[in-house]
């Protein structure tokens, strides 16, 4: 039994000083676990499912010269409305299976303590969105 999630989310610290990949209203970032397709058609570009081990992501771009990696930032930028900048991937350059971390814009957050709910549940609901035709 497998005890990989597919998002998850890590709070940052109050006094946490803006750097290149963050903004000092970011309240946290969100990890996504992706198992990704390369080599698929146009058309099928893009979410394909969501399970509770991982993100699914077909992209038309081949696995060569971290092309398809480019496409994976890509379509889940589109897929969760933020720019690309926002998005890195940290684990699997090499690798269909990745982790792809997300820094929450702080128009994400609600000032009511359930950050980290309201996050997970805003990401949830854009690539479920992204996976209906």
């Amino acid at each position: 039994m497998s005890t990989q999630r597919a998002l998850w989310f890590v709070a940052s610290k109050a006094k946490a000083k803006a750097t290149k990949k963050t903004s000092p209203q970011q309240g946290g970032t969100i990890y996504i676990h992706c198992h990704v397709k390369p080599g698929a058609s146009k058309q099928r570009e893009g979410v394909t499912c969501i399970t509770d081990e991982a993100v699914e992501i077909c992209v038309a771009a081949q696995a060569k010269e971290g092309e398809a990696n480019k496409s994976v930032v890509k379509v889940l930028s589109e897929a969760l409305n933020i720019p690309k900048s926002n998005l890195e991937i940290t684990q699997g350059l090499k690798s269909r299976a990745k982790t792809i971390a997300v820094a929450a814009p702080g128009s994400w957050l609600g000032g009511n303590g359930g950050e980290e709910e309201e996050c997970l549940e805003r990401v949830k609901a854009y690539l479920t969105k992204a996976t209906e035709p």
